[in-house]
């Protein structure tokens, strides 16, 4: 993957901002949401300020979540502008094999820009249901009860934008990846964007976008110039233009940027800004008004309350024009976003325990997961756990105060796709008390972190799960397991 620079870059005050506001908002982050991964701000075209909080590294994608619709916005944009699709269009026409054999009135009133803002006139959000498994999704989606008139009624529903890329794929014969490859990703310098795909081998739409931090700031920047990218125009102005305004009302909701309106598959915000948005934390903020982007990406539970530290600490602080230079602030700035880490597991690096449990395999009862047996290597600052389960084997390396790197899959958070494999991997650990210790697995292209806490009671051993965000409970089941009396070494891995 390039490491090209995106843009230029100058101090902060240069473009109109405060270093002082910058820090203020990392210092915020920290205190208050914490599990930021990434962030990076562009004012007037240049980058003013750019941080990874380590494991998280500049190199390494992101799991997009729902900031993937922005992106299947741009396609249908993009088919718009040739002239093979008109938002129009009925939905029913592009799928006749997948309609039933009497579509209701309102499934057959449905159009393309229906699905572009989430008025299809479902209620609730189809999108669980269709993704059951036993017959096409497409055909699932068709089959739902449609409600409300299409055009009536805002439900957040992701599977609506799969039917877009599903329609894309339909008219260009391509995965809708493919299409944006020569049109959006090249031009802007995206290298090797990944997409999830549903059964039937179509981009998913509403989610499954992997791309790097920079990726979404040059997206940003794209929307910010109006589709152009140096000097070439990539997207019509028209399309920005309506994708990016208040199409249809979306609210009341108890978080105030999620009820400023909903465009073609953007939010409109607070502040005259809009974004483009993905569960825990995915953001590409664009502010017009101030001529900046700002791309971020999370592990968070509450996505409201990184907004309001941007509009509390960085959007007061952008002037029209240059002010004037802070060294010290600029200084300090710098070594902060060099030095920026996700705190490691906090404990002891041993404990008399340790050395009868090493090398111990635990045969693991009942777990949900197939997980069915787990060992324990403690060695000088770090411990090996080896896990097996019914996906294969897999060793993770937990650094004693600091991050070990390794791959896997057994232990990933349920929301985190199989189709993503192999999935980086970053771990800590330490020892709470003599007889409990404490690993957290960080795969840092996702979201997603699980901590296990780990007890020894003589041959016994207990598993508390708990992860930092999930669409369902963050505490998951305690696992079980005994000692297996001279037991045989695991396989190697392969």
């Amino acid at each position: 993957m390039s490491l090209a620079e995106p843009f230029p870059r100058s101090s902060p005050e240069t473009q109109g901002i405060r270093s002082s506001a910058i820090l203020g908002f990392v210092d915020a982050a920290e205190r208050g949401v914490r599990d930021l991964h990434s962030f990076l701000l562009l004012r007037n075209g240049t980058i003013v300020a750019e941080g990874y909080w380590e494991p998280f590294r500049v190199d390494v994608p992101h799991m997009l979540f729902s900031l993937s619709k922005s992106f299947t916005s741009t396609a249908i944009g993009l088919l718009v502008a040739e002239g093979r699709l008109s938002v129009d269009d009925h939905v029913l026409d592009y799928f006749p094999e997948d309609a039933p054999a009497n579509p209701s009135a309102y499934l057959r009133a449905m159009r393309v820009r229906h699905l572009l803002t989430m008025t299809t006139g479902h209620d609730p959000d189809p999108t669980r249901v269709v993704r059951q498994p036993g017959q096409t999704w497409a055909r699932a989606f068709l089959e739902q009860p449609v409600e409300h008139e299409p055009g009536t009624h805002f439900v957040y529903n992701s599977v609506a934008t799969y039917m877009l890329s599903a329609i894309a794929t339909r008219i260009t014969g391509q995965r809708m990846i493919q299409y944006l490859e020569p049109r959006l990703f090249a031009p802007l310098g995206i290298e090797n964007p990944t997409w999830e795909t549903s059964p039937e081998g179509i981009d998913t739409g509403g989610w499954g976008l992997s791309i790097t931090t920079r990726d979404i700031a040059r997206f940003g920047q794209l929307y910010l110039q109006r589709g152009t990218w140096n000097g070439a125009r990539l997207l019509p102005e028209e399309w920005v233009e309506a994708a990016t305004s208040l199409q249809v009302p979306n609210g009341p909701s108890p978080n105030p940027d999620w009820e400023q309106g909903y465009g073609y598959q953007f939010w409109r915000c607070r502040h005259g800004a809009y974004r483009g948005d993905g569960a825990f934390g995915q953001f590409c903020i664009v502010i017009p008004d101030r001529q900046a982007v700002l791309a971020i990406t999370s592990g968070l539970g509450n996505m409201q309350a990184v907004l309001d530290l941007v509009w509390q600490h960085l959007l007061p602080a952008m002037h029209d024009n240059p002010i004037v230079d802070d060294p010290s602030a600029q200084h300090l700035l710098t070594e902060r976003l060099a030095g920026l880490r996700l705190a490691p597991t906090r404990g002891q690096a041993t404990s008399p325990l340790a050395p009868m449990i090493s090398g111990r395999s635990y045969a693991l009862e009942g777990s949900p997961d197939g997980l069915e047996a787990i060992s324990f290597d403690f060695a000088a600052n770090e411990c090996r756990l080896t896990i097996r389960g019914k996906g294969g084997i897999q060793r993770i390396p937990c650094g004693h105060g600091r991050w070990a790197l390794s791959e896997g899959t057994l232990l990933r958070a349920r929301e985190a796709p199989e189709a993503a494999l192999p999935a980086r991997v970053a771990a800590s650990g330490g020892w709470a008390d003599d007889g409990t210790y404490v690993a957290d697995v960080c795969w840092y292209e996702t979201p997603f972190r699980r901590t296990l806490t780990c007890r020894f009671d003589g041959d016994r051993l207990t598993v508390d799960q708990k992860v930092n965000v999930s669409f369902g409970n963050v505490e998951w089941p305690r696992l079980s397991g005994k000692a297996i009396s001279d037991p045989a070494p695991m396989p190697a891995s392969t």
